[in-house]
């Protein structure tokens, strides 16, 4: 089975990855996995005053900052994911990567950093859920 984790860093995060290697009869070393991380673009000025290399540079050093320690986690317990990183609006990233990608699944936390915002489900994960055409699982 070929897997889209997506990730944010935040709390749900963690608890997805420790739901993850918990259950090693669903979610084996024989699937693929790969980190997604999406990340929100720059201003249009704040890009034109420090330049694309600067802002390509930043945004290179905030996903290693999200995908690293996960991927580093999930080596330790066995799996060893493939990362990705896209700059965009996070549900619009992560439905396009599941279908490019040809995923059979995509696994994300229920809320991200902006919990608070929606207290059922986060606005991200709604997003996903109804622009995704790969089956999503949801771990809150």
């Amino acid at each position: 089975m070929k897997i889209l984790l997506a990730i944010d860093g935040s709390a749900y995060t963690k608890k997805m990855v420790a739901y993850l290697v918990t259950h090693a009869d669903m979610f084996s070393a024989a699937n693929t996995y790969t980190l997604f991380h999406a990340q929100p673009q720059l201003p249009g000025r704040a890009r034109a005053a420090v330049g694309a290399s600067v802002v390509k540079q930043y945004q290179s050093e905030e996903a290693e900052k999200v995908l690293g320690p996960v991927s580093k986690f999930l080596v330790r317990h066995g799996l060893d994911p493939k990362s990705e990183w896209h700059v965009g609006h996070a549900a619009d990233e992560i439905a396009r990567a599941a279908q490019r990608g040809d995923y059979d699944l995509v696994i994300m936390g229920s809320h991200g950093h902006t919990a608070l915002a929606n207290l059922v489900m986060g606005s991200v994960a709604t997003k996903v859920l109804a622009s995704c055409d790969v089956p999503v699982l949801l771990v809150r």
